[in-house]
């Protein structure tokens, strides 16, 4: 090891932290990487890898700690998709066939999608139908309120604070507006 990094002196806290991480935000995290990488052994190999280096930055971490997790997680994610389609139009040279375009758009697409998931699973059933009707099947408030089975009223007061809700989950996560 370096002269800069851990010598070990303290590797019992150093354990007891990287425990808590895990414990307390290894679930969502996992949730979040096996949406992406539907590979059980390359989620845990990312999901060691973002909580290595969470821990290595915690003293330069300002803000919230599940934030910094699902960017960095994020960032994992991003950086593996990369290196694999460089690996992938390194091996391909020799073909005549064109590569495609950079898949990096896609892959941004998805773990956006897959993080506002995960923030969907942490609002109230009631708020979360509401948003699902709204926004994902396009439905009117008069149709969400109809589908429901619940006031107008209902429905734009449920979809307020379910927005709040979401804005304040999303920031949690890390994501930036």
């Amino acid at each position: 090891m370096s002269s800069n990094q851990n010598d070990g002196a303290d590797v019992p806290f150093d354990a007891q932290v990287v425990s808590e991480i895990y414990r307390e935000h290894g679930p969502a995290l996992r949730r979040y990487v096996m949406r992406v990488s539907n590979d059980r052994d390359t989620a845990e190999d990312i999901l060691q890898e973002t909580v290595l280096k969470v821990w290595q930055a915690a003293p330069r971490i300002t803000g919230s700690l599940r934030s910094y997790l699902f960017a960095t997680a994020r960032n994992v994610l991003i950086d593996r998709n990369r290196r694999a389609a460089v690996r992938i139009s390194t091996t391909s040279l020799t073909d005549a066939t064109p590569l495609p375009p950079s898949g990096s758009g896609r892959i941004d697409d998805l773990l956006d999608r897959v993080l506002m998931e995960e923030a969907l699973l942490h609002l109230s059933d009631e708020h979360r139908q509401v948003v699902l009707q709204l926004h994902y099947a396009g439905s009117t408030v008069t149709q969400a309120a109809a589908h429901l089975g619940i006031p107008e009223g209902t429905v734009k007061s449920r979809a307020y604070y379910a927005v709040r809700a979401l804005r304040s989950i999303l920031e949690e996560m890390g994501v930036e507006r």
